[in-house]
């Protein structure tokens, strides 16, 4: 069995945290993990900040560090782009934390519509920015 930092065992805890969410937050993080492979085939993906009042941890993904964090909460899902003050962003995806310094953030409710083409454009230019 893989230890825990292997990315197959990483993969299989994302699995598990999407899993368990077994209404549309569900849905919504496991369509996000679609586009984010699609839009870089060769990401990273983890399970971080595991602690009591939070077991699952959180889903993150990775290339030459953190692009962005998935966190579901009771009424939204929250994509946590690490580095997204930083970024172009035309087509106003980022609708959160638009005063943030540093990061910036996607909230998505129950029943929203992401523009694929345009996230994934977003998370392409995100691994950009942290090759840079």
């Amino acid at each position: 069995m893989p230890a825990e930092s292997e990315p197959q065992a990483q993969s299989e805890l994302i699995d598990e945290r999407i899993g368990e969410l077994d209404d549309w937050r569900g849905k919504m993080l496991s369509h996000i993990r679609g586009l984010t492979k699609q839009a870089l085939p060769d990401v990273v993906e983890e399970i971080k900040w595991r602690k009591p009042s939070n077991p699952s941890g959180v889903p993150v993904w990775s290339q030459d560090g953190i692009l962005f964090t998935g966190e579901p909460y009771k009424g939204k899902v929250k994509l946590t782009f690490a580095k997204g003050a930083s970024l172009e962003d035309p087509a106003d995806l980022f609708n959160a934390s638009l005063e943030a310094k540093v990061s910036r953030a996607i909230d998505l409710n129950e029943g929203d519509d992401i523009d694929e083409e345009a996230f994934k454009a977003l998370v392409r230019a995100a691994a950009e920015l942290n090759a840079s």
